[in-house]
C-alpha cells in the first residue's frame, strides 16, 4: 500500500484589511488631532483673556492709586472759584457756554447738570474758572442773553455735609439731586411730592 501524505487541514492565510475600514482609522485620527487642536487654542484664549482681565484690573487701580480722591478744601476751592449759571437753553454745548464766558477769565472746567432718569439737561450749568478774581467778571454777565435767553449768573455755595438732607424744598433741592443722588435733596422727586397723590403717574 502506497502511503498517502497527510496534508494540512489548516491552511494558514494572510489578513484581508479592508480599505475602507483603513480610511475610517485614519479619519478617526485627523478628528482627534483637530480635537487636540482646538482645545489647545481654547486654552490659549483663556490664558490671554485672564491676562488681559488683570492687567485692565492694574491699570484701573494704577489709575485710581494715581488720581487723589477730592477732598473738601478741594471742593470749596472750587466752588470758590465758580459760578452757577441758571436758564441756560436745553441744547446749549459746554463749548458754547466756555466762548460765552471766555472773556472773564481763564476756563478750567463747565459742567452741564443732566437729569439722572432720563438725561436730558436740566437747563443751568457750573463754570468753574481757573481763579476766584475771575468771578467778579463773570458775575457781570448775569442777565445777559445767550442763545435767546436770559441766564442768571450767580457764585456757586459750597454744599455743606448734612446741609441738604431735608426734605428738598427751597434752593438746596436741585443741589441735593446733584451731589447726593437719593440722599440729598431728591430733585427728582420733589415734583411728585408736590403735586399729591394722585397725580404721581404724570410725572
Amino acid at each position: 500500500m502506497a502511503d498517502v501524505a497527510a496534508t494540512p487541514s489548516n491552511v494558514a492565510s494572510d489578513p484581508i484589511i479592508d480599505d475602507g475600514e483603513e480610511e475610517e482609522s485614519k479619519e478617526i485620527l485627523l478628528m482627534k488631532q483637530r480635537v487636540e487642536e482646538m482645545e489647545r487654542e481654547a486654552n490659549k484664549l483663556r490664558e490671554l483673556q485672564a491676562a488681559a482681565e488683570k492687567a485692565e484690573r492694574g491699570s484701573a487701580e494704577a489709575s485710581d492709586a494715581g488720581v487723589p480722591m477730592e477732598t473738601e478744601e478741594d471742593k470749596a476751592a472750587a466752588d470758590s472759584r465758580s459760578v452757577y449759571v441758571g436758564n441756560v437753553d436745553y441744547a446749549a454745548t459746554p463749548e458754547e457756554i466756555q466762548m460765552h464766558f471766555q472773556a472773564c477769565g481763564t476756563i478750567n472746567r463747565v459742567t452741564i447738570l443732566c437729569d439722572k432718569f432720563t438725561g436730558h439737561p436740566k437747563g443751568y450749568a457750573y463754570v468753574e474758572f481757573a481763579e476766584p478774581d475771575h468771578v467778579d467778571a463773570a458775575l457781570a454777565l448775569d442777565n445777559s442773553l445767550f442763545r435767546g435767553r436770559l441766564i442768571k449768573v450767580t457764585a456757586k455755595r459750597t454744599n455743606l455735609p448734612g446741609f441738604n438732607r431735608g426734605r428738598g424744598r427751597g434752593g438746596g433741592g436741585y443741589r441735593g439731586g446733584y451731589r447726593g443722588g437719593y440722599r440729598g435733596g431728591s430733585f427728582g422727586y420733589a415734583p411728585y411730592r408736590g403735586r399729591g397723590r394722585g397725580r404721581g403717574r404724570g410725572f
